[in-house]
């Protein structure tokens, strides 16, 4: 095989490469082989097959199967591991993955090639249609991802607090379950045992701060219906849910805004590139016509490249700009709607994520965990002891030291 390669860099942001294989075998000596052979069809009874004209019936197959798919796929890991290789050595952090997002099993849409002309354009600040889809598609990606990431935590918390509620409910002397605003009251009171020893003024300032820090949370708890741990990990699921189903309503309409965008763009190309390819048509001798090609290159490659998209996409449709854009204008409207969902979700996710900090202060902390056995994890009940006498000395050393005006803490 011969592998024809070109390297293109102008300068202008955009190198790249193209490379040609072949798909003809070639002997020892450099003759090239058939390309193809022919072979005959036979009948259920393993009989060459006539036809009315007195020919056998027959077709024709490649005598190398380069041109499958399976090789295109091979070629590009190939590619991609050596590009890695090189990356790697040069201590760039870079790496390339060929794979769809799908194969890849991320929940991303991928972003649309932009193209030199588009690219320029947006490197000039002149902002396109396929330049604004793309930052609305990483939006979306990155806001469903940090959706994701506040549950995926916040569900571990939950499952950890289920397995130590017995051992929580002992160490706390409580008859039932605490439910989440007895907890966050417990913050508040252990917030004011750590003020012991302010000033009256910093006492109060630092509470009323707390407080109303606190009393939001509850207020959002209660509207919500959630006053328990377990209401709590079912409404993550609910939250979880809803997400992942506003994505999965966002993406077809996402996808739909790439292929509206792509067909605009070869729409673009093919109408301001027409004339240039009528001129080139036009030419019948070959020196000036590969003269005129070579010197219109892009513009010939542009308007042949819509071409080709339209054959396999339009398929004899004829297109409506008008309808295009009107489209696309509806189908933004609805994108930015399902965005404005996810960004309501991912703040009710962050009131939760203060909610699992201030728990966190009155349940069991690695800092006050006592010392257990080597190799053993401390227990609940050890935990929660060693943090109230942690607690305890603390107030009983303060309470032996003369009051003096200290500045308030009113970090949350």
């Amino acid at each position: 095989m011969i592998a024809d390669f070109a390297i293109h860099d102008k300068g202008n942001g955009n190198p790249h490469a193209h490379i040609l294989l072949t798909m003809r075998a070639m002997d020892e000596n450099g003759k090239w082989l058939p390309k193809s052979r022919k072979v005959y069809d036979l009948d259920e009874n393993g009989e060459r097959i006539r036809l009315p004209s007195g020919s056998w019936k027959s077709h024709k197959e490649d005598t190398v199967d380069w041109n499958d798919q399976k090789y295109g796929e091979i070629w590009r890991q190939g590619w991609a591991a050596t590009a890695n290789r090189y990356l790697e050595a040069n201590g760039r952090p870079e790496r390339l993955d060929l794979r769809s997002y799908e194969r890849q099993g991320l929940d991303k849409i991928p972003t649309v090639h932009m193209g030199p002309a588009v690219s320029q354009m947006e490197k000039r600040g002149i902002q396109t249609n396929i330049g604004n889809l793309n930052r609305d598609i990483k939006a979306a990606n990155s806001l469903m991802q940090s959706i994701r990431q506040m549950v995926r935590h916040l569900k571990g918390w939950i499952a950890d607090l289920k397995e130590k509620k017995a051992a929580l409910l002992e160490a706390l002397q409580e008859s039932k379950e605490p439910t989440l605003p007895e907890l966050l009251g417990k913050y508040l009171d252990l917030r004011r045992e750590e003020r012991t020893g302010w000033t009256s003024k910093g006492q109060l300032t630092g509470s009323v701060a707390d407080f109303n820090k606190v009393m939001e949370a509850i207020r959002y708890l209660r509207e919500k219906e959630l006053s328990t741990v377990q209401s709590l990990d079912a409404y993550l699921d609910t939250v979880s849910g809803q997400a992942v189903s506003i994505r999965a309503e966002m993406k077809p309409k996402e996808q739909r805004m790439k292929e509206i965008n792509t067909l605009l763009s070869h729409i673009a190309n093919f109408e301001a590139h027409k004339p240039v390819h009528v001129e080139y048509a036009a030419i019948r001798f070959k020196k000036p016509r590969e003269q005129f090609a070579a010197a219109h290159r892009d513009e010939l490659d542009a308007y042949n490249a819509a071409i080709r998209y339209f054959k396999v996409h339009l398929k004899e449709k004829k297109y409506s700009i008008k309808k295009l854009n009107e489209e696309q204008t509806q189908l933004a409207g609805e994108v930015a709607g399902y965005k404005e969902r996810l960004s309501a979700l991912q703040e009710d996710v962050k009131i939760l994520r203060d909610v699992r900090h201030w728990l966190n202060q009155v349940l069991p902390s690695e800092q006050y965990r006592q010392t257990a056995e080597p190799g053993k994890k401390p227990s609940i009940q050890q935990a929660v002891k060693g943090r109230t006498q942690r607690i305890r000395e603390e107030q009983a050393e303060k309470r032996k030291q003369p009051r003096t005006e200290k500045k308030q803490d009113m970090e949350l």
